[in-house]
């Protein structure tokens, strides 16, 4: 298993009174090579557990193997590092850098992880031919709609080449059309190379699209769809 989590357990403010627990023992396994949705409506936890899988928070209780590894044992520094190169993130907001081009956007991990200039350069110039964005290399996110910015997060994402890509409402500031282009990437990669997927979306129809969808309600796994 990529992902392995059991008993998982998320507080906030805790110990005071006004103590919330957004995760109530979450016990969740994702294959590799897996393309799987996570569901549910607004205050459910997703977005809580979605920055536990990403390794961007850390549980309060229970254990989270990633790759075998158990992200309780390591430095602020190590999760970095799992961040820049085992995952991938794509995020609604797009999240991209406003002075930099969609080419040095998608250039920023590799840069981090030190990779060569020219390698950077040549490999941020591919991923972006691989989402049809090659022509708008040179433009600078206002200059993209919010489909082609997408695109560009994707390539982004994947600049590392991560294990995973984490998708948390890939499609919600998008019309339906751009959207649709967006999930077809998502199967091309996941088709084409492999990738194990984590899709967190409130859309039942997008989530039909992939292989298993786990339903949260009020921090708890409520049910299970192959």
């Amino acid at each position: 298993m990529i992902i392995k989590m059991t008993n998982i357990i998320k507080k906030f403010f805790e110990g005071t009174d006004n103590q919330l627990c957004i995760l109530k023992g979450i016990n969740l396994s994702i294959g590799a090579g897996e393309f799987v949705s996570i569901i549910g409506q607004s205050g459910s936890g997703k977005s809580t557990l979605m920055n536990i899988l990403g390794a961007l928070d850390r549980p309060t209780d229970g254990e989270y193997l990633l790759n075998s590894k158990n992200i309780a044992d390591m430095s602020d520094a190590q999760l970095s590092d799992i961040r820049n190169r085992q995952i991938g993130f794509v995020f609604q907001t797009f999240n991209l850098i406003p002075r930099s081009t969609a080419l040095g956007n998608v250039e920023l991990p590799m840069l981090y992880a030190g990779t060569k200039a020219a390698n950077r350069k040549n490999h941020a110039k591919h991923l972006l031919e691989m989402v049809d964005m090659a022509d708008r290399a040179n433009h600078r996110p206002n200059q993209l709609s919010g489909g082609e910015k997408q695109r560009v997060a994707i390539a982004r994402a994947m600049a590392n080449n991560p294990d995973i890509l984490l998708a948390d409402e890939p499609t919600g500031a998008l019309d339906s059309a751009t959207g649709r282009m967006i999930v077809d990437i998502f199967h091309k990669l996941h088709k084409q190379q492999g990738k194990t997927i984590v899709l967190i979306t409130h859309n039942k129809e997008l989530a039909a699209e992939t292989q298993r969808i786990i339903t949260l309600h009020d921090g708890e796994i409520a049910g299970e769809t192959t």
